[in-house]
């Protein structure tokens, strides 16, 4: 099984746009990895969103760019301060692979507790519009397999 963390890409401030659209370098980084992401062939049979603006934004576009055809999902447990342990728990009696688009520090907490079962601990250095990618092994361990940044792409 493999586990997409993607945190949304650059949003807007909210004096600006209370609803926190994601600014034009947000929406060129997210194409930008997602390019990239689409020449490794990723699958995921659910894609899910906090239902915050710059998140979904985010999903929409990763999901144009990998031709997924799979539609997007708000789902519960993916804002900023949610308890990393519901999505332990779904991830648990889940196979298929999964995107999940969301916010720091949830998205660190959640792959900490993954990884080494500590969510306190700084893990992965999550950046605006990335894509984490970890993979669940039989005995139910996980690791990090791969990290695209958009400042990694020329």
């Amino acid at each position: 099984m493999f586990l997409y963390l993607i945190q949304h890409a650059e949003a807007m401030r909210e004096e600006d746009d209370p609803s926190r659209s994601l600014t034009e370098k947000g929406i060129a980084d997210i194409k930008k990895v997602a390019e990239c992401a689409a020449k490794l062939d990723l699958k995921a049979d659910l894609i899910c969103h906090s239902g915050k603006m710059r998140a979904m934004q985010t999903a929409q576009i990763l999901t144009d760019y990998l031709k997924f055809g799979k539609p997007l999902t708000y789902t519960d447990g993916l804002a900023p301060m949610d308890d990393v342990q519901i999505w332990i728990n779904r991830l648990a009696r889940m196979d298929e692979d999964v995107m999940l688009v969301g916010h720091l520090p949830h998205l660190g907490s959640l792959s900490a507790a993954l990884l080494c079962g500590d969510k306190d601990k700084n893990l992965i250095d999550f950046k605006m519009g990335c894509v984490v990618c970890l993979k669940r092994f039989e005995d139910g361990k996980w690791a990090v397999e791969w990290m695209i940044t958009p400042e990694m792409i020329k």
